[in-house]
Formats: structure tokens, C-alpha cells, sequence
């Protein structure tokens, strides 16, 4: 038989799944394990947005909507990004998808011609690398250090462009990393990438999951000069506890969004009409129960920090936004803990689920080796608790 797609052979299996498939496994049969690897809020969709769902179906909303989603959901992302974000956009410049993730690789799509280079700044979320490689463009990867707060600068940035450098990934606030670009950081990033004529895909899900009285500033609200080059990714995902629904969107300029729609109407279709009914609920209708969800988290990452903090052998930096923290292992590197020898943040991770009986992310798959991430969605108790194991395990 002929070959396969080269474009579709070269993209890997996520790197974290081994670990998790174990933890599953473990879990199944009745190991009393706890997991830090969910990339999503352990809150349920509120009971308003619920109704809302409910009555798309009660109402027999139940039919194809236009491919970018409806004007009605479009308007209410228009509204929510101008009141939360400063950044005016038309309901014909926003595409709603089937999740941030569809977004994102739409993007690239109407991005990117093979061959083309995409800028990644690492740590980076695992799936960025591979939506990259699935359109044909070459990933560059460019590391943002734990002393720089893992964030590109400007200059790092400049060093990477080349004659193919067609546009960068800008993930704010960040999975894996929680930490958040300030204003002035973003200005100097978007300077480089005006003066090369870069495109930017920004993807802001997390922008709602902010902390310690910070302001969140969204890049495309920079200037007009800048958002005209901007594809920014939100969805509903993250910041209302909706990531089964699968809505999420991105806003471009109208060259781009049309694109993108036309992508949409030939490959998946519209997002669920159910979803984007329910989302519209979301994203109009009061935001209190919002607020809640991000309370507890920083309380969260509060106790998280700080307790990691004070265990020997690792240590983190303080997460600004998101529910992820990363921990550093780098102390551990070559020793043997509970009879096994920990050469890379692999190893450890493997170690600890089977030995401390907790479930972590290794940061390899985030372009970030002797790292670790764990992930404070999930409750005080098992935080707690999480972080007793820790404790034992490191002890021996």
C-alpha cells in the first residue's frame, strides 16, 4: 500500500499520556491514587447555563447554525470581549469552533503555507507544537527560562525571526506555566512582531483565571496596527467550567475570519447549536458565580505555593494566572528516592504515581524537562493531601 500522509506521520501521540493511561489503569482497580494532570475546572457548568442548554433542546434548537455560529452568540462575544478586554471586534470577524482548540488550528490554517516557521515559546501547551506541524509549518521553538519567569522577551524573539517566519503562538495567561505577560511586556513583543510583520495567534482562554488584583491586558487591545495581525483564542472552557460543550472562538480580522469559516463549513460544521445557545447564557448573563471559581482557585494556589515551597528538593515560582503550577525537580536529578532513580522529569513522574501514589504532568511534553506540573483544579482536601504524599515520597 502507498504510504501515508508525511504531514500526518510526523505528528506524535501527547507525550503525558503514558502517565495518565497509568493513572486510569491504577484507578480502575480501586488504587487509591490522586490525580493533578486535569486541564480543566472541577466546577460544574452553572445551573443558569445549564437551563439554557435544557431549553435549546426543550425548544427544539436542536438544527444546523451558520458555520461560524450564530449572530447571537457571535454579538455576545463581540460584547464580552469590549467590556472584559478593551477590544472592539463584528460579528462577521468572530468564528465560533468546536472548542479553543479548533480555533487554534483553524488559525494555523489560514495562517500557514508549508514550510512556513511558527514561533513557540516554551513551556508551551502540548498541542501547540503538533497543530503547527499539522498544517505543514515548522515549529521554532524558543525557551523562556524559569529566572525569566518563563516568559519570551522581546529580544529572544527578534534572535528567532527568519525569512520564514510567518507568525508566533502567544499563550496569556499560560498552560503550563500560570504565568501572565503585563502590559508593557506584551508592547515589546508586539513591537518585534509588527516590525517583522509577524501574525499573531494569542490565545487568552485563561484570561479570566487572574490573580493577586492583577489587570489582564489582552494583546490585540494594544493598538488597531496590532490587532489587525492578531488571531485571538478564548472559549468558554476554562473561566465558566464548560469544557464538555466544546464553544469556543476566535476574532481576526475579516480577511482571516472568513477564512477560517470557510474552513469550518467544509470540515466540521457549525459548533453545537445546544452549546452555543447555552454559551450565549455565558458569556450575557451575570458573571458573580465567575468571580467564585476564580476566589477559589487563587486560595488554591495560595496553599499550593506555599507548601511546595517549603518541601526540600523542589521548589516553584508563584503561578499569576491559570490553575497550573510548575514544579521544579531539578534537585532531584540523579538521585534514587523509594528504589528508583530519577533521571528526568519522566522517571519522576512515573515514580511518584506508582510509588507516591499521586498522578503529575511531566514537563518534557511542555518543552520544559525537570519540570513537573500539577494542576489545582481539583479540591483543598486532595491538594492537601497530594502534597502529604509529596512529602512522604521525597522522604523515602
Amino acid at each position: 500500500m502507498k504510504e501515508l500522509s508525511q504531514i500526518a506521520q510526523a505528528v506524535q501521540a501527547s507525550t503525558t499520556m503514558a502517565i495518565d493511561a497509568l493513572f486510569k489503569q491504577m484507578k480502575a482497580e480501586g488504587v487509591d491514587v490522586i490525580g493533578f494532570g486535569a486541564g480543566e475546572p472541577d466546577f460544574n457548568t452553572p445551573d443558569e447555563i445549564k437551563a439554557c442548554g435544557i431549553a435549546a433542546i426543550e425548544n427544539n434548537v436542536t438544527r444546523y447554525t451558520p458555520a461560524a455560529g450564530t449572530v447571537e452568540l457571535r454579538q455576545a462575544v463581540c460584547d464580552r470581549m469590549l467590556a472584559d478586554c478593551g477590544v472592539a471586534y463584528k460579528p462577521n470577524q468572530v468564528v465560533a469552533t468546536s472548542g479553543a482548540k479548533h480555533a487554534v488550528y483553524l488559525a494555523l490554517r489560514a495562517l500557514i503555507n508549508p514550510g512556513d516557521e511558527v514561533i513557540l515559546p516554551a513551556p508551551y501547551w502540548v498541542s501547540y507544537i503538533e497543530l503547527i506541524k499539522m498544517v505543514g509549518g515548522v515549529p521554532v521553538v524558543v525557551t523562556a527560562t524559569e529566572a525569566e519567569h518563563f516568559k519570551l522577551t522581546p529580544e529572544k524573539l527578534a534572535q528567532a525571526i527568519t525569512p520564514k517566519t510567518k507568525a508566533i503562538i502567544l499563550n496569556n495567561p499560560s498552560n503550563p506555566t500560570g504565568m501572565m505577560y503585563d502590559k508593557k511586556e506584551l508592547e515589546g513583543i508586539a513591537k518585534v512582531c509588527v516590525d517583522n510583520d509577524l501574525y499573531v495567534v494569542c490565545d487568552e482562554i485563561y484570561y479570566g483565571l487572574v490573580y493577586d488584583g492583577r489587570k489582564f491586558a489582552s494583546f490585540p487591545a494594544l493598538s488597531e496596527e496590532v490587532k489587525e495581525r492578531t488571531i485571538l483564542i478564548n472559549g468558554v472552557s476554562k473561566s465558566y467550567a464548560m469544557t464538555g460543550w466544546r464553544i469556543g472562538y476566535a476574532c481576526a480580522s475579516d480577511k482571516v475570519a472568513k477564512v477560517m469559516a470557510n474552513y469550518v463549513s467544509h470540515s466540521t460544521g457549525s459548533a453545537s447549536a445546544i452549546s452555543q445557545k447555552a454559551s450565549v447564557a455565558a458569556l450575557t448573563e451575570s458573571q458573580e458565580k465567575i468571580e467564585e471559581m476564580r476566589k477559589a482557585f487563587e486560595e488554591r494556589r495560595d496553599y499550593i505555593v506555599e507548601r511546595m515551597n517549603a518541601i526540600p528538593g523542589v521548589s516553584c515560582i508563584k503561578p499569576e494566572g491559570a490553575f497550573y503550577v510548575m514544579m521544579n525537580i531539578e534537585q532531584l536529578i540523579g538521585k534514587t528516592i523509594q528504589g528508583a532513580e530519577i533521571t528526568d522529569d519522566n522517571s519522576f513522574a512515573d515514580a511518584f504515581l506508582k510509588k507516591g501514589l499521586v498522578a503529575v504532568v511531566p514537563g518534557a511534553g511542555f518543552g520544559a524537562p525537570n519540570f513537573v506540573r500539577w494542576s489545582y483544579a481539583t479540591s483543598m482536601d486532595n491538594i492537601k493531601e497530594g502534597l502529604n504524599r509529596l512529602e512522604k515520597f521525597l522522604a523515602g
